[in-house]
């Protein structure tokens, strides 16, 4: 089983995604986020993964959501956290698995969410903490 750690960062209405590549779900738009570490806290999980992704950092973490999503091949768990004072612009820290990182009006998202974020994102945006 595997732990994905999610962040949501609004700003003036807005979500920011990055666009993957080099991964699963090349050319999708995601979520900052990724695994979660041996022995690592989740919002300290949260914070780290925010950094590394985008160079961002924000005061605290609050749970937003958790979806359970087994399939054939891997079963992951997916925790969203949404970021409280985020400060900073968000930077292309790691050019070899994201493209861009660009603000989508949370009414008006791309159609191309990655597979794993998407109903991550649905629950949030209707405050729904738990799917399967």
């Amino acid at each position: 089983m595997n732990i994905g750690i999610n962040v949501f960062i609004i700003r003036d209405g807005k979500l920011l995604l990055g666009k993957r590549k080099n991964a699963s779900g090349e050319g999708d738009w995601g979520l900052p986020g990724g695994h979660l570490e041996v022995n690592e806290g989740f919002k300290e999980a949260a914070s780290r993964e925010l950094m590394e992704e985008t160079g961002m950092i924000a005061k605290d973490f609050v749970f937003k959501n958790v979806v359970n999503q087994p399939n054939n091949s891997k079963h992951y768990i997916q925790v969203g956290f949404e970021a409280v004072e985020p400060r900073g612009e968000p930077e292309l820290k790691e050019p070899d698995r994201c493209e861009v990182w660009e603000w989508f009006d949370v009414s008006k998202l791309p159609d191309n969410i990655f597979f794993a974020h998407t109903e991550q994102i649905k629950n949030y945006l209707k405050n729904n903490i738990f799917s399967e």
